[in-house]
């Protein structure tokens, strides 16, 4: 068999996701006749029923959910394959993903390290899926959690967890709160919105919004807002992580020198 073309994974994907020819062929821009010929003939390649048709539906067989899975997989690949490329090109120097609600405590002991251009930081609460999907070439992530499969790294600190509050809000001055305690504030939200830290500071001062971020935001707080321990969340281990296909010759030079200086994580270390 012929290896099959991108345009047959996005057709197929398409039907899969809306099991309706019509709707899939007007997603796709294209004649709802010229999308089923090209589905019927890319059963007859692969030599498999993908799906059930009747006048009534369109069902996925087994062997149909199986290629839709990996139809999404492949396409996500060539997306991320494009955008490395077109970093590569750009040569945009080093792009690190971090979390709402960082310090710049953390990052500047890693940065410190950095003798290339001033990074530029991307702002999300999906660091690895920012550095597996090619947006980022590495992340601040915590130790342990799922995110760092497939990953290399090592630990750069630890936070403890902070209420940011309204200098004069009532749980302001406590030297310390619980979760519970938070969560019947106006404006609590359980994680920061994806916005940098120095708005997340200015909506805290403005009394419109609660929200528990890591101790080392306490360096960038400004007057009008108070940090209180939150004692029954742990403290988070904190870890630079980047993908081991990356190429760029800047983070490569910056993972070398704090590789030098911490105990590396394993790539596919959860």
């Amino acid at each position: 068999m012929d290896r099959l073309e991108t345009r047959e994974l996005v057709y197929f994907a398409a039907v899969a996701e809306e099991l309706h020819f019509s709707r899939a062929a007007e997603n796709l821009g294209i004649a709802q006749p010229v999308l089923s010929r090209a589905i019927a003939r890319l059963e007859r390649r692969m030599s498999v029923r993908l799906l059930n048709r009747t006048s009534r539906k369109v069902e996925l067989t087994e062997a149909g959910r199986t290629f839709h899975h990996e139809c999404r997989r492949l396409l996500r690949q060539l997306d991320v394959a494009v955008r490395r490329t077109r970093r590569s090109a750009d040569m945009p120097g080093l792009v690190i993903a971090v979390r709402p609600g960082t310090g710049s405590g953390l990052l500047a002991q890693v940065l410190r390290r950095h003798t290339g251009p001033e990074p530029e930081l991307a702002f999300t609460h999906d660091q690895a899926g920012a550095v597996r999907d090619g947006i980022a070439d590495a992340a601040v992530l915590c130790v342990g959690s799922d995110d760092l499969a497939g990953l290399q790294g090592v630990e750069v600190g630890q936070e403890k967890p902070v209420a940011l509050l309204r200098r004069d809000h009532v749980l302001a001055g406590r030297a310390a709160v619980t979760v519970a305690d938070l969560q019947g504030e106006p404006g609590y939200r359980s994680h920061c919105p994806e916005v940098g830290l120095d708005e997340i500071m200015d909506r805290v001062a403005l009394g419109r919004l609660v929200t528990v971020v890591g101790s080392a935001a306490a360096d960038r707080m400004p007057g009008g807002v108070a940090a209180v321990p939150v004692t029954d969340l742990p403290p988070t281990t904190l870890a630079f992580c980047w993908s081991p296909e990356t190429t760029n010759p800047e983070l490569l030079k910056l993972a070398d020198t704090l590789a030098a200086g911490a105990s590396p994580l394993r790539a596919g270390a959860a």
